[in-house]
């Protein structure tokens, strides 16, 4: 059993580059506690909390196309279809599944799932 970390992905417009070749398939890594603090100290993340989403892409989005490397400026020029996009896809590889087991209620013998996850006794807490 492998751990995945890569995920491809298609935009579904593409992001058109200086020569306009464009650019649809690429990769996203997971992300990183690091990826998630460090853009916090970034000056333009201070002036505008909405630019934290184009730091985080630029940092987990490892390839585009024939592109030589992704960076802010890149995933600033993308059309919004495509900046949704990976929104959605960084959400959907980064957030955790909950951790169940089956439990038997010892009066009704009634079966159901429990959450046992971390986070769920965080937020009762």
């Amino acid at each position: 059993m492998s751990f995945k970390t890569e995920y491809e992905f298609e935009l579904p417009r593409g992001y058109v580059d200086e020569n306009g070749n464009l650019h649809r398939r690429g990769t996203m890594r997971l992300a990183t506690a690091a990826d998630e603090i460090l853009p916090m100290r970034d000056q333009r993340v201070q002036q505008n909390p909405g630019y934290l989403t184009i730091i985080l892409l630029a940092r987990v989005v490892t390839k585009l196309g024939d592109l030589r490397a992704v960076d802010t400026k890149t995933i600033e020029k993308l059309f919004t279809a495509d900046l949704a996009f990976l929104q959605n896809l960084y959400r959907e590889v980064n957030e955790t599944e909950k951790l169940t087991v089956k439990a038997m209620c010892p009066k009704c013998e009634h079966e159901h799932e429990v959450d046992i996850s971390f986070l769920s006794e965080m937020e009762g807490a």
